[in-house]
């Protein structure tokens, strides 16, 4: 018999109000975060209740988080330019085209360079 992983009282919460857990619709790419830039981060998403991780991946240089809402991600962009040193480049690549309307579904990506003027704090160790 195969071991079942049972989902999670946040995932059962989720599928209860028709939201799919592992639903993303962009990737926030932080690059050399500091333990402050991915606090900031963190505490942004935990204040929206309609956002969430859906996915996480740590990498040797940062870390990059599936987020569920395109809306979120670019304003999120926008507060990490405004609030610390570094680069923000935007971009997107069609996903789908949605069959109701007709129009296209993006998929985005933010990615945030932190200044490299002091020495970035290993993340997830």
């Amino acid at each position: 018999m195969k071991n079942k992983e049972f989902p999670s009282l946040m995932e059962l919460q989720m599928i209860k109000k028709g939201m799919r857990p592992h639903y993303f619709e962009g990737t926030l790419q932080l690059r050399n975060p500091s333990e402050e830039i991915f606090s900031m981060v963190l505490n942004q998403i935990n204040h929206d209740a309609h956002v969430w991780i859906a996915k996480e991946e740590f990498h040797r240089e940062g870390v990059d988080l599936y987020l569920s809402s395109n809306k979120f991600l670019l304003q999120l962009g926008k507060k990490l330019k405004k609030s610390f040193k570094g680069k923000v480049v935007i971009s997107r690549r069609l996903f789908t085209q949605n069959k109701m309307t007709s129009k296209f579904v993006y998929r985005m990506t933010v990615l945030f360079r932190a200044d490299l003027s002091r020495p970035p704090e290993v993340l997830g160790e």
